[in-house]
């Protein structure tokens, strides 16, 4: 799933150990904690990103 922090605030992302961007990240739908943020109001789910899947995985992999 896609989420990006609620406005003002700077969310962890407990995995990668660094703050979500402000554009958004893609995380595990099956990690709880997630879950939560969601819950709480810490971050916003973003249904689609503007992004075409192919772009987004290669953003995401990143070319070396």
């Amino acid at each position: 799933m896609f989420v990006k922090p609620a406005p003002g605030l700077k969310i962890r992302d407990p995995e990668l150990k660094d703050l979500i961007p402000d554009e958004g990240r893609n995380v595990s739908a099956d990690d709880l904690y997630w879950h939560r943020r969601l819950r709480d109001g810490d971050v916003v789910l973003v249904e689609s990103t503007g992004v075409p899947p192919a772009a987004e995985a290669a953003r995401i992999t990143g070319s070396e």
